[in-house]
């Protein structure tokens, strides 16, 4: 029996990814999670396990292949135990097994979790619309639904459904719902959007980039499928696409979705500076890393508890401000496909010592490509260090989705004016940027003052908890 394997869909509504390359070829057999893809979204790199035990009948993508979710990219010979669709077992975010003797009208299990109830026929059940108006109006309906639905796995292929003649020209802007919300926050109108999807399907990317003023051209197959880096003697050209196609539409959301405002503070750190050294030669801290950075995500989780409205985000669709009782601290990080920005997960409970291995890992991952989807995700408050650049200051922009980001500067020696006399001490300038909607100006400078009066006296901590 042959079984096809679609692409799923691997974080939060991401349209497409990339086939970074292939563990396995034609004729391999292959086990239940066996990794037989590497795949890079617009988040993360992430292993493809099999959703099978079988033999790789035909792989339908090659590696460097960008493939639209629900595509077909591998298919399977397998016998009929091994078709059971208890085989969907691993996935790339913990989806778990349910029971193939059970009804069929349970949920199916994916490689992200579990889908829509499942129906005999093999399609996810849809909520019946009710309409006021004709035939005519609920045929347009109908046709107005996306016609690529990320069901992983089926038994024989899908065609994708392309509409076309005059009722497509009648029929109203293709997209899902999360990209309609998005066009209604960002007051975009979908009629004068040219969807890059499947069969003119609008993405968020489409969206966002008309957003920004640069409405994306729909681009041939045959240009696309040429679409590769290429070099002369006096450019090179790069597709845009992956982190990088990621980062770069968020970037642009969040500059003109949020307001702005950046405050600086230049301290003199030579106290921190000492009080690293101290614990660097402790017994406690022998074999961890500790740096600047180490010290300094520790006073802002500090200073964040005596100014809690910085660790919030703006809910536009409800109309609320969401102030968060934890806090998921982001780092940003230059990695070979461009700047990812990984949190770590409840950072104010952490200990130093607990945070110093948090930070390690952390970085080590996102350098190495190996940052899940679910830690690209959920932050709340982040950090840039761009004192590692021998930068002093900047002006960072939001991760969106959250009210600040603190910039940290080189540390640098500098004369400073210290016990009412000129000496030189090591300094570092601090860059604090958050949205106005949510932070005033009283709120950011009381925080950036915290954060200052801790890396210039580590002491004075004890009069802030």
């Amino acid at each position: 029996m042959i079984k096809e394997f679609r692409l799923p869909d691997l974080g939060e509504g991401l349209t497409e990814s990339e086939i970074l390359s292939w563990k396995v070829a034609v004729g391999d057999t292959v086990t239940l999670n066996q990794v037989i893809a590497e795949v890079e979204t617009a988040k993360a790199v992430v292993e493809l396990p099999s959703p099978f035990a079988g033999t790789v009948a035909a792989l339908h993508e090659q590696a460097g292949s960008v493939v639209e979710v629900g595509k077909p990219i591998v298919s399977f010979e397998v016998d009929d135990a091994g078709a059971s669709p208890s085989a969907v077992a691993g996935s790339a975010a913990g989806a778990s097994v349910e029971n193939p003797a059970e009804t069929a009208a349970k949920r199916e299990p994916n490689l992200v979790g579990y889908g829509a109830v499942v129906e005999k026929s093999g399609r996810p059940a849809r909520r019946q619309r009710s309409f006021d108006g004709s035939t005519g109006e609920r045929e347009a309906a109908r046709e107005a639904v996306p016609a690529v639905e990320p069901v992983p796995v089926v038994e024989q292929p899908a065609p994708l459904a392309v509409p076309s003649g005059p009722a497509a020209e009648k029929e109203r802007p293709r997209s899902t719902p999360p990209v309609r919300k998005l066009a209604r926050d960002l007051g975009v109108d979908l009629e004068l959007v040219k969807g890059t999807g499947p069969g003119g399907l609008i993405t968020r990317s489409d969206v966002q980039d008309f957003a920004a003023g640069s409405q994306p051209q729909l681009i041939a197959p045959e240009a696309a499928a040429s679409a590769v880096g290429v070099s002369t003697e006096r450019e090179t050209r790069t597709p845009i696409k992956g982190v990088r196609k990621f980062t770069a539409a968020a970037m642009v959301q969040s500059a003109f979705t949020a307001p702005h405002v950046t405050e600086f503070l230049t301290v003199d750190v030579t106290p921190t500076m000492e009080l690293l050294t101290r614990l660097k030669a402790s017994r406690e801290f022998a074999g961890y890393k500790l740096t600047p950075l180490t010290i300094a995500a520790k006073a802002v989780l500090i200073a964040l508890r005596r100014n809690p409205t910085l660790n919030s985000r703006w809910d536009e669709g409800a109309q609320e401000i969401v102030q968060f009782n934890y806090v998921n601290l982001g780092i940003a990080a230059a990695t070979p496909r461009g700047l990812t920005v990984p949190n770590i997960k409840e950072a104010d409970k952490m200990t130093l010592l607990e945070l110093s291995t948090a930070l390690s890992e952390l970085t080590d991952t996102a350098r190495s490509g190996k940052t899940s989807p679910a830690d690209l995700t959920g932050g709340t408050i982040s950090i840039t260090n761009i004192g590692v650049f021998g930068i002093d200051a900047g002006t960072p922009i939001l991760n969106p989705g959250e009210a600040a980001i603190v910039a940290l500067g080189s540390v640098r020696k500098a004369p400073w004016v210290h016990n009412d006399e000129l000496a030189v001490r090591q300094v570092m300038s601090l860059s604090l940027s958050f949205d106005h909607r949510l932070v005033d100006g009283e709120q950011g400078s009381k925080f950036l003052a915290d954060l200052g009066a801790i890396l210039s006296d580590p002491a004075t901590v004890m009069t802030m908890i």
